[in-house]
């Protein structure tokens, strides 16, 4: 509450639930207060039911379109209680199978005491007309549901625990969710459920859970290594585990020795002496870590049939693709025939897509069968496009989906149901993390191929490891490394300034030329300004460049020059509020049709449907699309995924971000016609060169820096490795006894 406003008590009860968002709590009631008084209230009031009773804190406020509401603050609730208010709940609709009529039969036959009935003797219902034994289970069933999964909800909305972290906990432990979280609060952030350890911690110590409880100490421990893994991780060595872990709990490193060591022999905890660390794994990781070393010395081992005339054949791929292959593409072809896994790197310019489409080619006449895959849906797509061959994301090829229980990824795809073909080729392989990268190579055919394409110089992927990096630096991976840059790429100023970034040199950012410019701007305001008249008059107006072709990048989610504050200006600019286009409001964000929306997590389960009647599962991190459809009935809205239509809940909209701005991580293995760059305020471990070279090299067409061109100097003078514990490099040498 903002200061200098009266504080008010107001006392009520809800008579009609007028909007209610399930994702984030927010409703709007209708509500009669103790004068009799109808008003209305609105705030954050997760499933609120007609009938309940309401003690409210908070201010009246007044609505341009809506007139005089009480802004809850927060909230004492109380379940409906006598006749009036329990025949308010029933007749609501909120219980199936129950209407109005039935209502108020149940009223009149059982008072006050019809919610205690239904859930604790629903037989009695039987004496009702129209509810057999059948049906009154039925009633009895739906209430309890309803009724335990409120009592969660405000039990953890008590100590700010979002109501779809309690939703997840009641699918995993149904009626008996509160009880379990009593004995052990933890829970809380098991795999599943994903509330914050600080959340937890707070609910146990309202609960008096002992500081020392191994539970806590465990649940730390986990916190500690899974905030680590969101850092680029794979491990944390044992020293740092142990401090970090003392900080987080607020005990001394010896109050931890014996519970991690029984942690250790349970096997929830991997330490092992490796790469010169002492280190300490996760399980899951650990298993992805060594099984992809192993996977990958096996397949850097395995000789391969020798091939007749292979520059023959190679001379054939040259023929077919009217080129003269470079010395380092015909390597780039040779090095594919003769070998079971091979890396390919290099700068933009410098020929990869024409070293992909001559080892297509290649393979082709060699009769092999090749799948070609990409970590994201846009970089599938490119791939596709550039090679006229069909290219999926790496999740999709390998079907994957969301386990039966909700809390792990499983991939239909593995060592006892293989890939179907004799090679797989993989593109922009910098994103790819190590848990992504085990799971294909387990379900690569024994006899199968591995291309592993991308630029080192980019950034790392997201998730935890520095794959593709590592797998280069082990040297006994055969690989090439593309330095050449072509003569129909010498003339592009984002080519040229790109490789001049990644070698540490600075371009002139004066010379505004060709496809290559920069729009100096001091003040973050002012920067973003000029992003949005950019967008909305100045490209399409004067270089005929649609709004849908550009792309907005910016370091950081936060600031004026922030991904989150462009996509608000530039929502208001490129797709304004018209009585044509409906609205979600959901907490602070607008969701409007038209807009460009981005999906920022992997969902297995999602159904889509394609345009030719094809339907599928799974919309994954990054993929790029159009909301289309808004349905407030259903409460759903619809996001088309280039011709793939998503329908999602208001319940999970959680997952869905505009996407006019993307952070330069968010955009990475994606081309664009025209990129604006936006540098002024982000934070200084975001300023780095391979930040700034990942950014130009989005661009195909056209790359306009706005901003504070000292920025950019300042971001390739930044090249202080962030370093990524990680033993994959190790590993593989040791696997191949190096």
């Amino acid at each position: 509450m903002e200061s200098g406003e009266e504080f008010e008590v107001l006392n009520c009860t809800v008579d009609a639930v007028v909007y209610s968002d399930e994702e984030s709590g927010y409703a709007v009631l209708g509500v009669t207060d103790t004068d009799g008084e109808k008003q209305k209230i609105r705030g954050t009031i997760p499933f609120p039911w007609p009938g309940e009773t309401l003690t409210a804190y908070g201010h009246w406020t007044v609505h341009p379109n809506y007139g005089r509401q009480f802004a809850v603050d927060s909230a004492v609730r109380g379940m409906p209680e006598d006749s009036r208010t329990v025949f308010a709940f029933l007749a609501s609709g909120g219980i199936k199978g129950i209407g109005p009529v039935m209502a108020g039969q149940i009223v009149d036959q059982f008072g006050s005491r019809a919610l205690q009935v239904i859930e604790e003797q629903p037989l009695l219902l039987g004496r009702i007309k129209g509810i057999g034994v059948g049906r009154a289970e039925k009633i009895s069933k739906e209430y309890r549901r309803q009724a335990a999964l409120k009592r969660l909800v405000l039990f953890l909305h008590g100590y700010d625990i979002e109501p779809e972290v309690a939703i997840r906990v009641f699918h995993l432990f149904g009626d008996e969710a509160q009880n379990r979280l009593r004995e052990n609060p933890y829970l809380l952030t098991a795999d599943g459920i994903g509330a914050s350890f600080g959340a937890a911690d707070s609910l146990a110590e309202s609960l008096g859970i002992a500081e020392t409880d191994p539970n806590r100490i465990r649940a730390g421990v986990r916190f500690i290594l899974q905030h680590n893994e969101k850092n680029g991780h794979c491990f944390i060595p044992y020293e740092k585990l142990l401090s970090g872990t003392a900080v987080q709990l607020n005990l001394e490193p010896e109050d931890l020795s014996a519970p991690l060591q029984e942690m250790m022999d349970e096997q929830l905890l991997i330490r092992e002496q490796v790469a010169g660390q002492d280190a300490c794994y996760l399980p899951d990781m650990y298993r992805a870590e060594c099984g992809t070393a192993e996977r990958i010395a096996r397949l850097a081992q395995t000789p391969v049939p020798p091939v007749k005339n292979l520059e023959e054949l190679v001379s054939a791929c040259e023929a077919e693709q009217g080129i003269r292959y470079a010395e380092q593409q015909r390597e780039i072809l040779r090095c594919a025939a003769e070998s079971r896994i091979l890396a390919v790197t290099g700068g933009p310019g410098t020929g990869k897509t024409t070293s992909l489409r001559g080892v297509l080619k290649l393979y082709e006449r060699m009769g092999l069968k090749t799948l070609l895959a990409a970590p994201t849906g846009r970089a599938a797509k490119r791939m596709n496009e550039l090679t006229g061959t069909e290219a999926a994301t790496i999740h999709r090829l390998l079907g994957a989906r969301m386990s039966e229980t909700g809390t792990e990824v499983v991939f239909m795809k593995n060592r006892d149901d293989p890939l179907s073909c004799d090679a797989v080729i993989v593109d922009e392989c910098s994103m790819v993390d190590i848990r992504l990268m085990a799971a294909l190579l387990e379900a690569l055919p024994a006899r199968a191929r591995l291309i592993l394409v991308g630029d080192a110089a980019q950034l790392p992927s997201v998730g935890p490891g520095d794959v593709f990096s590592s797998i280069l630096r082990s040297e006994v991976v055969p690989s090439v490394m593309l330095t050449e840059i072509f003569r129909q790429q010498q003339g592009s100023r984002i080519v040229r300034n790109a490789h001049m970034i990644n070698h540490g040199q600075t371009p002139d950012f004066s010379e505004n030329s060709g496809d290559f410019f920069r729009l100096r701007r001091l003040q973050s305001e002012t920067t973003a300004e000029t992003v949005v008249e950019l967008c909305a008059s100045r490209l399409p107006q004067k270089m005929n460049i649609p709004p849908e072709e550009i792309q907005v990048l910016s370091p950081s989610r936060i600031g004026s020059c922030g991904t989150a504050e462009l996509n608000r200006l530039l929502q208001a600019a490129l797709n304004p509020p018209a009585p044509e286009k409906p609205e979600k409001v959901s907490g602070e964000v607008i969701f409007r049709v038209g807009d460009r929306m981005i999906q920022t997590r992997n969902d297995y389960d999602i159904l889509w449907e394609g345009p030719d009647g094809s339907s599928g599962f799974g919309i994954y991190n990054g993929e790029i699309g159009i909301l289309s459809e808004i349905c407030p009935d259903e409460k759903t809205l619809t996001v088309d995924f280039d011709g793939r239509k998503a329908r999602y809940d208001f319940e999970d909209l959680g997952d869905l971000e505009h996407a006019w701005a993307l952070t330069v991580h968010k955009a990475q293995g994606c081309e664009y016609r025209a990129v604006i760059l936006a540098l002024n305020d982000s934070p200084r471990r975001l300023l780095t060169r391979t930040v700034l070279y990942t950014a130009v090299t989005r661009a195909k067409e056209l790359l306009i820096l706005v901003g504070n061109d000292q920025t950019a100097v300042r971001m390739i003078g930044n090249t202080v490795p962030t370093r990524r514990y990680n033993a994959l490099r190790v590993r593989i040498r040791e696997a191949c006894g190096k």
